[in-house]
């Protein structure tokens, strides 16, 4: 009877250390899916700052003014020929 209640025992320790086994490594693999989810975030906004900073230092060269100044507010230098597509 007591080798009966102590294979019981052990077996019940058994299962409690298999759950717990398999309950941190699913709470494992989930830690690493959203590991990997904040690096990718991480990469996207070290390549928006990246392009940003590159904008920052275009914002005072004269070529990135002009075309602003063609693009959106229509403007053009004196004596440049613009062409207008009808078509559109």
């Amino acid at each position: 009877m007591k080798k009966l209640l102590k294979y019981i025992f052990i077996i019940l320790i058994l299962a409690y250390v298999i759950h717990i086994f398999i309950d941190q490594q699913a709470t494992l693999n989930s830690y690493t899916t959203e590991s990997k989810e904040y690096q990718s975030q991480i990469e996207s906004a070290k390549e928006q700052q990246e392009e940003l900073n590159s904008t920052i230092q275009d914002l005072n060269s004269t070529e990135y003014i002009e075309n602003e100044a063609r693009e959106k507010l229509d403007m053009y230098l004196p004596n440049e020929r613009v062409y207008i597509d009808i078509t559109k």
